[in-house]
């Protein structure tokens, strides 16, 4: 006998509630990477301008939980930018994490350094975007009993 469960594609399980984010992207709040965020119990503020925001979070790292870099909407060279963005963030990259969204990603990665950010492939699909969410947040998040 073979069972088949179907899911909603667009939505998935929340994992968080009122986790901020910070996300770097050319699209705005309704975004399809900023609205999956949200499903997943995010507040995500939208920034379109990658150096505006690493200033912001670096004057202020308590105002956010995770920072998500959509790379292939950088202006200024996608994974590779996004990495260097992450190396510049310094000792604030280990009190925040960092996942990279890139069409660019050859293997989708999950490090244990918490230093070192989650790369997903682009386009993120719901499930790597909630598996690299739970990933980056893994100390953060608090689990209910089902």
């Amino acid at each position: 006998m073979h069972f088949v469960r179907s899911f909603e594609h667009d939505a998935a399980a929340m994992v968080s509630w009122g986790v901020r984010v910070l996300l770097v992207t050319d699209q705005n709040e309704l975004g399809v990477i900023s609205r999956r965020l949200a499903a997943l119990g995010g507040k995500v503020e939208v920034a379109p301008e990658l150096y505006a925001a690493l200033s912001d979070l670096l004057d202020d790292p308590q105002s956010k939980s995770l920072l998500v870099l959509d790379c292939d909407s950088l202006a200024v060279g996608g994974l590779e930018a996004g990495q260097r963005a992450v190396q510049m963030m310094g000792e604030v990259a280990q009190r925040i994490p960092v996942i990279l969204l890139s069409a660019d990603c050859g293997e989708q990665r999950f490090p244990s350094d918490r230093a070192a950010p989650t790369v997903l492939r682009a386009p993120v699909s719901v499930v790597s975007l909630k598996v690299g969410f739970e990933h980056a947040l893994r100390d953060r998040l608090l689990y209910q009993a089902a």
